[in-house]
């Protein structure tokens, strides 16, 4: 110590100096990609440098109860985009990897442990300026042909690395860490000619009660035996991963770019696009949607399982309701715009002559206005867009009772994440419950009109080809 300083001052001094190491050292650590799936990490979980979303997986695969199988050869590829495909493999990745809840006992990290993250993180540095176009000092990475890595320890081993697309690369400013957007092609064959024409809508049945039977073997093989109450929260954990990992944008990258001003010069292009052009462009939009919605299909516990002719009917009746409902995280409710692409739209600008076209663009500001207003969690929205595709009442199923079953677990699931947000009648005596579930109709008529809109403007311009996904999915066959 130094002199006239006292115990009480110096350990004060060394406290903060640790934490102020602890934050400098996170910090660093959070520049390394997540060693599971290659996200964003966000520091050392478990015993290794992983993300949010494979540190809470890793939780909730401790808790006893789960029994992961995988559907394929034990060999999945877990990555950003794939983790969530095979919890089976994932977690086997999570274990080889080192993942323990023992290692959260084991403290400080060894110097060996710092001196490897430390080389790490000058390897990403590097590749960061590089991708910069700037020139890292050699002299600070011996090796950058070759990541480190070591078998040995787990801080230095290395899941598969998928960054995020690069901003620059990406059309208009966007903000960096905002969308990524990859090819995933629809894995289904559409030569059956399903007729996609929307039934009327029945209320569904009254909730499972947490006694009654639990949906079939499905959610008993992912989840393992447990009793239904616990079901509901892992079922509701397990739809709100699906749902993130297929997001266009994050929420982080909506909100900054709704707090920009209008680009002008964007707006100014889209108003001298012609309407084909602008209808065409928004097709290509709802496609890059529906390519994410199908990825959190696949997804959801069981839905692999039906034949393809089941998920084909799924897919076709429910992918607009799910473009409709994904577009309420693009809007804005104070200043009642959209984020469409990377520019904010009013709801004028989509207006044109034609009186379909109109209704459908009111039926849809409308209905996503209406939902923003009940300011729905992720993981809220996530169950009721799940409840919503897996509809037992849609034409043509031949699953449809299984499909009912794991309808009202979602149901059930849904309605105690709502108690729990919304305790209180937001509207008289109506719960925030019963006013999403009124939703459901206006859902299905912004679908029904969307297929006339689209099923109208091909017969006025039949030279035009819509994207191969889009015209398998909204193509109204008798």
């Amino acid at each position: 110590m130094y002199p006239g300083m006292t115990w009480h001052h110096a350990t004060s001094i060394e406290h903060a100096q640790a934490s102020n190491a602890a934050r400098s050292m996170k910090a660093q650590i959070e520049i390394i990609p997540c060693k599971v799936c290659g996200d964003k990490s966000s520091g050392v979980h478990y015993g290794i440098i992983t993300c949010e979303g494979c540190k809470g997986f890793f939780r909730r695969s401790q808790s006893g109860i789960v029994n992961y199988q995988c559907p394929r050869q034990k060999n999945c590829v877990v990555d950003r985009i794939n983790r969530n495909r095979c919890q089976y493999c994932r977690l086997q990745k999570c274990l080889k990897l080192g993942m323990s809840r023992d290692a959260v006992k084991f403290g400080r990290m060894s110097k060996k442990q710092r001196e490897k993250v430390e080389d790490e993180v000058r390897f990403y540095r590097g590749k960061m300026d590089l991708a910069d176009g700037s020139l890292p000092d050699s002299s600070a990475y011996p090796d950058t042909a070759q990541m480190p890595t070591s078998s040995q320890d787990p801080l230095g081993a290395y899941g598969t690395y998928q960054p995020y697309p690069n901003p620059s690369d990406l059309p208009g400013q966007y903000p960096a860490g905002g969308c990524s957007s990859y090819p995933s092609p629809f894995p289904f064959s559409m030569d059956d000619g399903v007729d996609s024409t929307t039934p009327s809508w029945q209320p569904p049945m009254e909730v499972m009660s947490s006694t009654q039977q639990l949906p079939d073997s499905v959610l008993m093989a992912t989840f393992g035996n447990s009793d239904p109450s616990r079901i509901s929260d892992l079922l509701a954990e397990t739809i709100t991963d699906a749902h993130r990992s297929t997001l266009l944008c994050s929420s982080e990258f909506i909100q900054e770019m709704l707090r920009m001003p209008p680009d002008l010069s964007k707006i100014s292009y889209y108003s001298k696009l012609s309407h084909e052009d602008l209808m065409m462009d928004a097709a290509q939009k709802v496609t890059s949607v529906i390519h994410n919605i199908i990825d959190f299909a696949k997804l959801l516990p069981g839905f692999m399982e039906y034949s393809e002719t089941d998920k084909i009917n799924l897919l076709k009746a429910g992918a607009f309701e799910l473009t409709v409902l994904r577009m309420t995280r693009h809007y804005d409710l104070r200043q009642s715009v959209v984020l469409y692409g990377d520019t904010v739209m009013r709801m004028d600008f989509f207006l044109t002559g034609d009186t379909m076209e109109m209704k459908l663009v009111t039926e849809v500001f409308e209905l996503v206005r209406s939902l923003c207003e009940l300011k729905l969690t992720e993981a809220e929205l996530a169950l009721f867009s799940a409840f919503c595709l897996l509809s037992p009442d849609r034409p043509g199923l031949t699953c449809a009772e299984s499909v009912q079953r794991l309808n009202q677990e979602l149901l059930k699931a849904l309605r105690i994440r709502l108690e729990r947000s919304h305790p209180l009648p937001i509207k008289g005596d109506v719960t925030a419950f019963q006013m999403l579930l009124s939703k459901v109709p206006s859902l299905r008529e912004a679908s029904a009109t969307y297929l006339e809109v689209i099923g109208n403007f091909k017969r006025m311009a039949p030279h035009l080809e819509f994207p191969a996904l889009h015209k398998e999915l909204f193509t109204v066959t008798s």
